[in-house]
């Protein structure tokens, strides 16, 4: 298979996989308005919808097919012959059409989800993908559980659905169980001992049920998977997926990890900001990339030295993923420094007596209020002006 070594493909699953969250819903239209903001935020592929599930979903993943050009779209089914048929004929508009199935493929799934043996889900897994692969050529095969899974029968099982026709293996850490090091080995283990690995691309679909989404993500990264799954806001079922603005952000921060997406990053913020809106679900304010705190500094001693330099309290910049600007928050912990700062922008150049004064004023203000804003400031300017 030829593609860039080093490209990470990004698969977005917000309006399937994220818009699972009781009372996260969308209507039609607003899946296509968060559909045509992805395919301009760059990601390469565009998890539709479960066609099977309801009528609803079957029609979004054909509205969604019709309004977007660039993005390969995909439509999840589970491993039978009339999950697929739906998938189908709901991809018909797509120009670039991908079916997902899959299976569980741990004993716990085996034995208590599917009441079956190894033998007959491998069976199943190979029967799903040769018969998708008849109407679709991009087949991606999720292998579910796969974080609890035996290594030797994932691999078998990867290793068959591959020579079945598998263009991409997906291999979830379905529960957000996995450590970042066990995740990472398992991914290695594949790509040392399945012998047609490399016709396949890898990709990783990790849950944050113990906040190791992203840190897994990475390490399936590291080890050879290049094709990363998430939501934006790391929205979806129980604690969530993988939050794509921080996997991005990490390639782009660590550069020495040699890999790189096709990702605008100046878009994340508006995104953001649409999703959380639309699906009436809230960003946590100290939310890493896109929380209104993200880029918020208000101990004294963090405000002085980012005054100094920036990049003494900032690795990433606000506008690198199109966050309004930096803030130094006025608090009862702020410093001269970030008081000056304020107070210059507003007009007031002090002298050092002068600020000091002030400074003590304001600390009788910020202790009476959670934080200042510039009416405070100038009121408070106001009265030593008067004085």
């Amino acid at each position: 298979m030829l593609h860039d070594p080093n490209r990470v493909y990004v698969f977005d699953t917000t309006l399937r996989d994220g818009e699972q969250v009781p009372g996260c819903q969308l209507t039609t239209p607003e899946k296509i308005e968060i559909a045509k903001e992805l395919e301009a935020l760059g990601v390469d592929i565009i998890e539709a919808g479960f066609p099977i599930s309801s009528p609803g979903d079957f029609q979004s993943v054909v509205e969604l097919s019709k309004a977007v050009s660039e993005p390969i779209i995909c439509a999840l089914t589970r491993a039978n012959k009339g999950d697929i048929d739906s998938a189908v004929a709901a991809l018909k508009y797509a120009k670039r059409p991908r079916i997902h199935t899959g299976i569980g493929s741990s004993d716990m799934h085996i034995k208590h989800k599917f009441n079956s043996t190894r033998e007959d889900i491998l069976a199943r897994a190979v029967e799903a993908v040769k018969y998708a692969k008849q109407f679709v050529e991009d087949i991606e095969f999720y292998a579910e559980d796969a974080g609890r899974a035996d290594e030797r029968f994932l691999a078998q099982m990867v290793e068959a659905v591959i020579a079945a026709g598998a263009t991409v293996v997906n291999i979830p850490d379905t529960n957000g169980y996995c450590l970042p090091d066990q995740y990472g080995s398992k991914i290695k283990f594949l790509k040392e001992n399945v012998k047609n690995i490399d016709n396949a691309i890898i990709s990783v679909h990790c849950h944050n049920d113990l906040g190791l989404a992203t840190a897994n993500s990475i390490a399936g990264l590291q080890n050879g998977a290049r094709q990363i799954e998430g939501t934006i806001n790391g929205i979806g079922e129980r604690a969530g997926n993988t939050s794509i603005e921080e996997v991005v952000m990490i390639l782009k921060t660590h550069q020495v990890l040699g890999l790189h997406t096709n990702i605008n990053t100046k878009n994340f913020y508006e995104l953001s900001r649409m999703v959380s809106s639309q699906m009436r679900m809230p960003v946590q304010p100290n939310k890493a990339i896109v929380g209104s705190n993200a880029f918020a500094h208000s101990s004294g001693i963090h405000q002085d030295g980012f005054l100094k330099n920036r990049e003494n309290y900032e690795i990433i910049r606000p506008e690198d993923v199109g966050f309004p600007d930096a803030s130094i928050v006025l608090t009862a912990r702020s410093g001269r420094h970030a008081l000056k700062f304020h107070l210059e922008r507003l007009g007031f150049n002090l002298s050092k007596e002068e600020l000091s004064d002030a400074y003590h004023r304001f600390l009788t203000v910020a202790d009476s209020k959670l934080d200042i804003n510039d009416e405070d400031l100038l009121s408070m300017m106001g009265k030593q002006q008067l004085a």
